[in-house]
């Protein structure tokens, strides 16, 4: 090659590299920091499942039309399920570290606890691992989306079938913080609107290693259902010691009003089968969600999504396309206000998706029922699905929420 010819393929080499270099100094920062359990009991439904969704949404999110005008970045931060810890991550992520959007953000406490900074900063929450009906009530704000579920879905999922067959007098096993306040409150309102009652309920500390005296407070109570007001490993712990104590072979039926596919595989169908719970998202429920299902497995050791995974994936991927369509995700009320203008749209995991104007994403709820052992062909084949809610009626009326943006 002479001398000119290296010059000029020198050149243009130098060139390309320039315009590659300013074509990534003109790309759009977006980073969204998912903010989850990753070690403690909460850890299974969300942790590092969220965070892996969470690249997963930003993966398919690249290959859309205009993506490359965005560089997406995605961290991830511990909260410890502390209302503080919380939302001192979360205003130094977005106070110094360039955090525009929270995902995941398990425990009711502490999505109350960062609720309101979001706004004050006018970034956006993702709420797809929060259960009180309340960030959708009095705690609304302009900048927070509720996806997955909530405390009101649940108990009328739930409550309302077991009432409707014949569970009549109830008593409750619930957490002490606002999880488990949501949860028995608004199941208990349905229980008495369909003619039932509550016989008594106890409080018990998050993480609880012991259940033994709050499950023979419950069998002594004589009611026929016994509802966990619970989650994660407490639920898990709770079903696992009934099932010791023989509660369910003496007549008692177990509500677990908050569960996970992930604690049904904890407990094993021998132990968990013929539970009723409602959820928002099953992986074998179509083809796209058996894609998504068994995509997110092969990167996460066999392990299939719960729904506060998919609700991270389908959350974050909505929320950048929103990004895209305002150019920037600075104004974090911009932002949301565009996932709602998207109307009814069709999400690839929870089907028709609409987000109100109080942040609650309506979409169809399902009623299920965990196999039996012989009943389950494939691996995380474990439940069967009584009944789909409807989104315009599995979720809270907008009139009845109390949320202070609704005139």
């Amino acid at each position: 090659m002479t001398i000119r010819n290296t010059v000029a393929v020198s050149a243009v080499a130098l060139s390309l590299g320039l315009l590659s270099a300013q074509m990534a100094s003109a790309q759009t920062p977006v980073k969204l920091g998912v903010l989850a359990d990753m070690s403690g009991i909460f850890s299974d439904i969300g942790g590092m499942g969220s965070f892996d969704a969470t690249k997963m949404a930003v993966e398919d999110f690249n290959k859309l039309p205009g993506a490359d005008k965005f560089k997406v970045e995605v961290i991830q931060g511990d909260p410890q399920n502390k209302p503080d810890i919380a939302r001192n991550i979360a205003r130094k992520w977005y106070e110094t570290e360039g955090v525009d959007v929270l995902v995941d953000i398990p425990t009711s406490a502490t999505s109350l606890a960062v609720a309101p900074l979001t706004a004050e900063l006018n970034k956006v929450a993702l709420f797809t691992a929060s259960g009180t009906s309340d960030l959708t009530g009095k705690a609304c704000t302009p900048n927070s989306v509720h996806w997955t579920y909530d405390t009101w879905a649940l108990a009328h999922g739930t409550a309302d079938a077991m009432t409707k067959a014949g569970g009549k007098s109830w008593f409750f096993l619930t957490v002490d913080f606002a999880l488990g306040a949501s949860l028995e409150r608004d199941a208990t309102a349905v229980i008495n609107a369909n003619g039932g009652k509550v016989l008594g309920s106890i409080k018990h500390p998050t993480d609880s290693n012991d259940f033994a005296s709050y499950l023979l407070q419950a069998q002594a109570s004589k009611a026929e259902v016994i509802a966990l007001a619970n989650a994660g490993g407490d639920t898990i712990k709770a079903i696992k010691q009934a099932s010791e104590f023989g509660i369910v072979q003496a007549g008692q039926k177990l509500a677990g009003m908050l569960m996970f596919i992930s604690d049904i595989h904890s407990l094993g169908l021998n132990t968990a089968q013929g539970l009723q719970l409602t959820e928002g998202f099953y992986w074998d429920l179509n083809e796209q969600t058996r894609s998504f299902g068994e995509r997110f497995a092969k990167r996460n050791n066999g392990r299939y999504p719960s729904m506060n995974q998919a609700g991270a994936y389908s959350a974050s991927l909505t929320y950048l396309k929103a990004v895209a369509k305002v150019g920037s995700p600075k104004d974090g009320a911009a932002v949301v206000k565009a996932i709602r203008e998207m109307g009814t749209f069709d999400d690839p995991l929870f089907g028709k998706t609409t987000l109100r104007e109080d942040g609650r994403v309506l979409h169809d709820m399902y009623l299920l029922q965990v196999k039996k052992p012989a009943e389950s062909k494939k691996p995380y084949d474990y439940y069967n699905v009584l009944a789909t809610i409807p989104a315009d009626t599995a979720f809270r009326p907008l009139k009845d929420g109390g949320c202070p943006l609704i005139k």
